[in-house]
């Protein structure tokens, strides 16, 4: 799991880094993004515990119930992720995916050249930097809050031992 999220960063920092180009490189990692999209997905439905989709994301109302402890500094502690980090997972992967789907379309002789897929393509290319700002944030936040590393986390896969009010 942490491979796939570590290659997904390189290859949506990469297809940024080399939007514009017309040497291929911009295409070649937005398909190895849908690649792994793809097998997050895949994972996401049919892997062990932890990560499936149906253990870390909740309904609206719990996920408004952690957003509320959040704000009032009660929120408790996930070995996983956190409702709020459970729906950023979602949006995420969902725009990669309108991402690698309206770059696709665009080099299709059906679809080249129009206008408005290159803009679309364009503001959800913007639309993922701000999902990473707030995602990072999020990241920064929550490791404050509960004084522990989670980058460190997602790079050795350890955390420190569930406390007694942690939610597993």
């Amino acid at each position: 799991m942490r491979l796939l999220h570590w290659a997904l960063v390189l290859c949506v920092t990469t297809a940024w880094w080399t939007g514009g180009r017309t040497d291929g490189w911009h295409e070649n990692f937005g398909y190895a993004v849908a690649a792994i999209v793809a097998l997050r997905l895949a994972w996401g439905w049919g892997a062990s515990r932890h990560a499936r989709f149906a253990q870390f994301v909740r309904g609206p109302r719990a996920t408004w119930a952690y957003a509320l402890s959040v704000w009032r500094g009660t929120a408790p502690r996930y070995l996983g992720h956190n409702p709020l980090g459970g729906w950023m997972v979602l949006a995420l992967l969902g725009s990669c995916a309108a991402l690698c789907l309206s770059g696709w379309l665009y080099t299709t002789d059906w679809l080249w050249g129009y206008g408005w897929l290159y803009w679309t393509h364009f503001v959800l290319g913007w639309w993922l930097v701000g999902l990473v700002v707030l995602h990072l944030a999020g990241v920064v936040f929550t490791s404050w809050q509960h004084r522990e590393n989670l980058v460190r986390a997602m790079v050795t896969g350890h955390k420190p031992a569930p406390g007694e009010h942690d939610i597993a």
